[in-house]
């Protein structure tokens, strides 16, 4: 088992993300040091089940770990009330107590969920992420923020609760369908473009060896991804300030999300790809940036197979009347930063220079947002 480990400094609340492989094979050691009594609860979804659960069970049986289990629905739509109270429900049901951790063993949509159960569940019991997919990895599991979905938008109800660990073992990712891969390779690049012009330029050359399944490739990428979201949530847990940037593309993408269903068309990281380029077109427009670099973005998605425009979006009715500018500025209304009626946008100055602003003008977006539905 060849791993590193990235520390989330927050004080006592501190907790570390083990990057490598083998890990839900070692899990049962790795996570006896967290629980207080031998005892634990996974929450899953039908798919991980069928791939990982097993393993996870025998690891934690060896470890003399007992565990229930909660298998939900796969899929976007389980981050809803009726799924909530029922895991709350099954928690209840397996007498966890506030002393216990909880384990999320999925991708964004379990360990979102499952947070959420455990800062709520008896006013707040622990939580470890084991996360499955690549953007999950990156992303999600890391930096404490949870939530579900409604009709009014998504992730518009939830609270932020640090996990105690986080298990991200890279031989998981084999499993992985290519888009799945690619919608986690969109939050992977995410990091380049907001602050780190080298790791773009590194994922220029070896993103393809990240997509083709290169373990170093990967375990470099992901450790270096956690790396920056670490540093930015320790300065800022609570989305105050600059944490923001790692919202880039996502109010866009947020928007497209709602407007196709929140379904299989267009997953979360399908969304925040497309999402990118359309902020650094408007951040192009706007005179912020080089012409360039919307170009940069949107090639190199392309190039690695990833959705890059309205036009990748599959559904007919995309450029007709049931999608158009106003309605994803509607949906944008909604974003969790808008302050004073005011969306917050992450727009760029370049590669590697994204700032926040509230200083657009609407007229620019919906025109940019218009020129992008025609053009598709």
């Amino acid at each position: 088992m060849i791993h590193e480990s990235v520390t989330v400094g927050l004080g006592d609340r501190s907790y570390d993300i083990v990057v490598g492989t083998g890990l839900v094979r070692a899990a049962g050691d790795l996570i006896a040091p967290f629980l207080q009594r031998p005892r634990t609860f996974i929450v899953t979804d039908e798919n991980v089940a069928r791939l990982h659960l097993e393993t996870l069970r025998e690891a934690l049986d060896a470890a003399g770990i007992e565990a229930g289990v909660h298998v939900l629905p796969a899929g976007e739509k389980t981050k809803s009330f009726a799924h909530l109270e029922a895991l709350i429900g099954a928690m209840l049901d397996a007498r966890l107590e506030r002393r216990d951790r909880v384990i999320a063993l999925g991708g964004g949509v379990i360990g979102d969920l499952t947070g959420f159960a455990a800062s709520i569940l008896r006013r707040g019991i622990g939580f470890i992420q084991v996360p499955t997919t690549l953007l999950s990895q990156v992303d999600s599991s890391v930096g404490g923020k949870t939530g579900i979905n409604t009709r009014h938008g998504k992730n518009l109800v939830g609270t932020f609760h640090q996990p105690s660990l986080v298990l991200a073992d890279t031989g998981v990712l084999d499993t992985l369908p290519r888009r799945e891969l690619g919608a986690g390779y969109a939050e992977v690049l995410k990091y380049g473009l907001i602050r780190d012009m080298a790791f773009f330029d590194w994922l220029e050359e070896h993103g393809a060896e990240l997509m083709d399944g290169d373990p170093d490739a990967r375990a470099w990428a992901i450790a270096t991804s956690c790396r920056a979201k670490a540093e930015v949530v320790a300065a800022d847990e609570f989305e105050t300030g600059d944490r923001a940037l790692l919202n880039l593309g996502h109010t866009f993408g947020h928007a497209l999300e709602a407007e196709t269903g929140y379904s299989d068309r267009l997953l979360h990281g399908e969304g925040v790809a497309i999402g990118m380029v359309l902020a650094f077109e408007l951040s192009a427009r706007l005179g912020l940036c080089d012409r360039q670099a919307p170009v940069l973005v949107r090639n190199h998605l392309r190039r690695l197979g990833l959705p890059a425009s309205f036009a990748d979006i599959p559904g007919a009715e995309i450029a007709g009347a049931r999608m158009d500018a106003r309605t994803l500025i509607g949906h944008m209304a909604q974003d969790k930063k808008v302050k004073d009626g005011k969306i917050t946008f992450v727009l760029a100055r370049g590669i590697g220079e994204a700032f926040l602003t509230s200083d657009v003008d609407a007229e620019a977006v919906e025109d940019m947002l218009n020129d992008a539905l025609q053009a598709a």
